[in-house]
């Protein structure tokens, strides 16, 4: 079972598999903007999915914040792409 959740101080959303670390999606917050920068899964989670959710994760907390989204991260715009339910998010 997987867990993604916030760490603002440290400005990422990070995913757990089982208690043990598993990804991370960081963010930069400019200007009531959530620029999404990078997001990466670990070798050993890949293929599971976890990029999605963590993807999901940012443009859901980016939406319950009013936030416009600036996906830098290539992974992101093509998440946004293909999931048009978070086009109006993007600046």
């Amino acid at each position: 079972m997987s867990e993604v959740r916030e760490v603002p101080e440290r400005s990422l959303f990070e995913i757990r598999v089982g208690g043990e670390h598993a990804g991370r999606a960081e963010y930069e917050l400019r200007s009531g903007r959530m620029v999404l920068t990078h997001t990466v899964v670990d070798d050993a989670h890949r293929g599971q999915g976890l990029a999605a959710q963590l993807a999901r994760a940012a443009l859901d907390a980016a939406r319950e914040r009013g936030l416009r989204v600036v996906p830098e991260c290539s992974y992101i715009a093509d998440y946004v792409a293909k999931h048009p339910e978070y086009a109006d998010l993007v600046d």
